[in-house]
């Protein structure tokens, strides 16, 4: 399919990206320097590509790699606590193949979904400047063109909704006033786009507090099965 061809030549891209300095030193430091728990790892330290099918129903967007996950093992969401949350979420709403999501070729695979951020970098402080982010977006434009059967969209966090948002208009979507980041939120937004849903970040400050919990996110994403199956 040309589709997967072009999604693939558009991910061999984004990898090779080298246009934001201060990312580049951050993500290529983090690979040098390491933490102690993963000192052995061959880090990734590159732009990190989206994870799953460009024909998947589901975009799942978050903000950025983190350091010592996504930015280690060079799969998004992968390697890292808020990895294991959103795997074990996904797992029990029927988008992923297992509860745990550790390392490339660990026997995950998406189930009609799709993971992406809205910057490829992993930042400092997770803080991508504006500037940072407007040079990343035509990538998370190109992707969602080549995902042709997307009728949904799930924003991770205030960050990761607003980065849709700011995609969907430079798409030409004509934004509601009324439109706000919450978790469980729903919003139809008209013809050509994909429905929006909101999620708090799986974050270990969301999940150690108790502010998201596992049911919390199952329930949005068993939501989304819904939507999708009613079709």
């Amino acid at each position: 399919m040309m589709t997967i061809a072009e999604h693939r030549a558009l991910m061999e891209r984004v990898t090779a990206c080298r246009a934001c300095p201060r990312l580049v030193e951050h993500r290529e430091r983090a690979g040098i320097e390491k933490v102690r728990r993963y000192r052995e790892w061959d880090y990734w330290a590159r732009p990190v590509p989206a994870f799953g099918t460009p024909d998947a129903e589901l975009c799942i967007v978050g903000l950025a790699p983190a350091a010592h996950g996504g930015n280690r093992t060079g799969r998004m969401f992968t390697g890292d606590p808020s990895a294991d949350f959103l795997a074990a979420a996904l797992h029990a709403g029927g988008f992923a193949s297992q509860s745990t999501s550790q390392y490339r070729d660990d026997g995950q695979t998406l189930i009609n979904a799709c993971i992406t951020s809205a910057v490829k970098c992993a930042p400092p402080a997770n803080q991508p400047t504006a500037e940072e982010q407007a040079r990343c977006l035509p990538y998370l434009i190109e992707e969602l063109e080549l995902m042709p059967n997307v009728k949904s969209v799930l924003g991770l966090g205030k960050l990761g909704f607003d980065a849709y948002l700011r995609t969907a208009r430079a798409m030409g979507l004509q934004r509601p006033p009324d439109i706000k980041f919450g978790h469980g939120v729903r919003y139809e937004l008209g013809p050509g786009f994909p429905t929006l849903f909101g999620s708090y970040h799986p974050s270990p400050h969301n999940t150690y507090t108790g502010r998201l919990t596992h049911q919390g996110l199952v329930s949005v994403l068993l939501e989304i099965q819904q939507f999708l199956r009613q079709g």
